[in-house]
């Protein structure tokens, strides 16, 4: 009889609570909506096919003013990928747009500081869509759930 393992969780709670947190704060300043979605191994070779795939898989193309964002992480494989709706390339700029963002997450990676390069990251998008997508009180409304999706 084999041994009972239970699965090590990707994340733990208070880092998943941290990263959940900076979702809200940073959704607090924009219309634009954001997703984290971690797991263990990317299931592509290009972790921005990956994540497009997701984004898919979540619907997150749905949302009312096509300003969504996902920030995808693959942990064993130190792979991760940030991917928006069309209306952010058309309005925001293109790839100048998550520059910073991206930044932020690989410096922090390298430090190995998981939870808070997610977390600041989400932030950083959070500013960038404030300014392109501000928050309107009289429309403003969660599409999206704000909990880290974690894949197999």
């Amino acid at each position: 009889m084999l041994p009972f393992f239970k699965k090590k969780p990707l994340l733990k709670a208070a880092d998943q609570q941290m990263i959940e947190q900076s979702i809200q704060q940073a959704e607090s300043k924009t219309s634009g909506e954001i997703r984290v979605y971690v797991e263990p191994h990317c299931a592509q070779a290009d972790a921005i096919d990956r994540a497009k795939e997701i984004f898919a898989q979540l619907g997150m193309e749905k949302t009312q003013a096509r300003n969504a964002i996902i920030v995808y992480v693959a942990i064993t494989d130190r792979k991760f990928a940030l991917f928006g709706d069309k209306v952010i390339y058309e309005n925001a700029g293109g790839a100048q747009f998550w520059k910073k963002a991206a930044d932020t997450m690989a410096t922090k990676l390298k430090q190995n500081k998981l939870a808070e390069g997610i977390s600041d990251c989400v932030l950083e998008l959070g500013a960038a869509l404030a300014q392109h997508f501000p928050y309107d009180p009289t429309t403003k409304k969660n599409e999206l759930p704000d909990e880290i999706v974690f894949g197999k």
